[in-house]
Parts: structure tokens; sequence; C-alpha cells
């Protein structure tokens, strides 16, 4: 599946510090591999620090925001 960020989530993506980065980008890459995801508005995805708001079109996978508690 393709991913899209909106401007805010790469915003935040981009600004938090490089320890829980690397746990962003993986719930990303979890939700992005996963063949059977079925949204049909918004769904969320939780890591042990970090989080990531998103919704699917077709095969685009859209994140609409990620967070972290650190």
């Amino acid at each position: 599946m393709k991913v899209e960020l909106v401007q805010q989530a790469a915003d935040a993506l981009f600004g938090v510090p490089d320890t829980v980065h690397e746990e962003l980008v993986a719930l990303i890459e979890a939700v992005a591999e996963e063949p059977r995801i079925q949204v049909r508005e918004l769904a969320a995805v939780f890591g042990d620090w970090c989080w990531l708001v998103y919704t699917v079109h077709g095969d685009v996978i859209e994140v609409l925001d990620v967070g972290c508690a650190r």
C-alpha cells in the first residue's frame, strides 16, 4: 500500500526525538504491510510510546496525525 502523510503528521514525525522516530516509522510500516486493512473512517495504532491516526482510501493509507508520550 502507498502511504501519504498530511503536512501536520509529517511535521510531527520529523520533529520528534530520534529515540521515538523509529517507533513511529515501525507503526507506519506495520499498517502498510497489513493486507487485510479495512477502515471505514478513522483508525489508530499504538506502540509503546507513540501512536498514529490514519484512514484508508483504496490502496492509500493517509496518516493524519502522529504523536509520542515521550
